[in-house]
């Protein structure tokens, strides 16, 4: 049994974090987060949590926070790397939700996300926490960046391509659409339901604060430099991330169903769907699955990858779940059993 806190409990990933860690036999919600609703019951401000989580917010105080085995930052961006050293030299692990320690490079980082980092020190030592490409640094990390969700989607979705070697890294281009709960739950008129239900838009076209992120992942394992076209879209849907990826064949005599299916193999949070299959995302609505279909269309040379996730399970919260369990030796899939929703 291990002492887990959690730094903002109030957000849709905080929320979901709580969701998840009452059903893990191995976990003791220790601390629960939240400046603005510290002394409140947690099962009050989250009515769905009643007859499982009786604790009550509390103030963010790093003391009682390092008194955990392990803490998850649920925060905005630039949060969790004000806990950071104090809860790393107190030998308790972190894993970070949001953006604080994804990036390598310093001026990257600031360039993106528009603020100092208060321990650029620490970025070189932080693992990506992708535990289908990543599961040997996590185990011995300290420190866990949990990918975002449209990094999530959009990398497995290329990494056997990648990794084989059997496409242009050159030519990559991802078309990908999430639901609006990944904008978070603070009230933002374009995600308002008059705003957002009835439409779809993409954004950010000219840069997206995730292009570094995923070009940094697809890199590292394609061995060298990659182009990424990168077009993300906001559609009328709570949850559910789709991504839609282009590669061009340098190795037209591959066969992508059997690549897919050997690479992922093992993996129980990856499922690879029988050729010629459309992933929807009500399929991975709750779990913390990634589902896969790859395509050739026409039997020409390029090559077209269909993922979907639910961008707050495996797209956030699961996946850092998941990550708890590999730091810990736990069996990964505990306290990740639940079935999709449907409908």
């Amino acid at each position: 049994m291990i002492k887990v806190g959690i730094i903002g409990g109030t957000g849709y990933t905080g929320v979901e974090l709580l969701r998840l860690l009452t059903s893990h036999p191995q976990v003791e919600l220790a601390v629960i987060t939240s400046r603005a609703e510290a002394g409140r019951p947690v099962a009050e401000l989250f009515p769905s949590l009643r007859g499982y989580v009786d604790a009550m917010f509390v103030e963010p105080d790093d003391a009682a926070l390092a008194q955990c085995d392990v803490v998850f930052s649920a925060t905005p961006n630039g949060v969790a790397m004000t806990h950071a050293r104090a809860l790393l030299e107190a030998d308790c692990k972190l894993i970070d939700l949001a953006a604080d320690f994804r990036l390598k490079d310093q001026a990257t980082w600031q360039h993106w996300y528009g603020m100092e980092h208060a321990c650029p020190e620490l970025l070189d030592e932080a693992v990506y926490g992708l535990p289908e490409i990543n599961r040997a640094q996590i185990r011995g990390a300290r420190l866990v960046a949990n990918p975002g969700c449209y990094p999530t989607a959009v990398q497995l979705g290329y990494y056997p391509l990648l990794k084989a070697g059997v496409v242009d890294p050159m030519h990559l281009i991802a078309d990908a659409k999430s639901g609006v709960s990944g904008a978070g739950r603070g009230a933002a008129v374009p995600t308002l339901f008059s705003e957002a239900a009835d439409s779809l838009k993409a954004y950010n076209v000219s840069g997206h604060r995730h292009q570094p992120e995923i070009a940094q992942g697809l890199a590292a394992v394609s061995g060298g430099d990659v182009s990424l076209t990168f077009v993300p879209h906001l559609t009328p849907m709570i949850r559910g991330m789709h991504a839609t990826l282009y590669a061009t064949l340098t190795d037209t005599g591959v066969d992508l169903q059997e690549l897919y299916e050997d690479v992922y193999a093992n993996e129980p949070f990856v499922d690879v769907l029988p050729a010629v299959s459309h992933p929807e995302t009500r399929s991975v609505r709750g779990a913390n699955s990634c589902r896969i279909a790859v395509h050739r269309p026409g039997g020409g040379d390029t090559v077209v990858v269909l993922a979907v996730i639910d961008n707050l399970v495996k797209g956030a919260s699961g996946q850092a779940v998941q990550n708890m369990n590999v730091l810990f030796d736990f069996d990964e899939t505990e306290g990740l059993a639940q079935m999709p929703l449907l409908p």
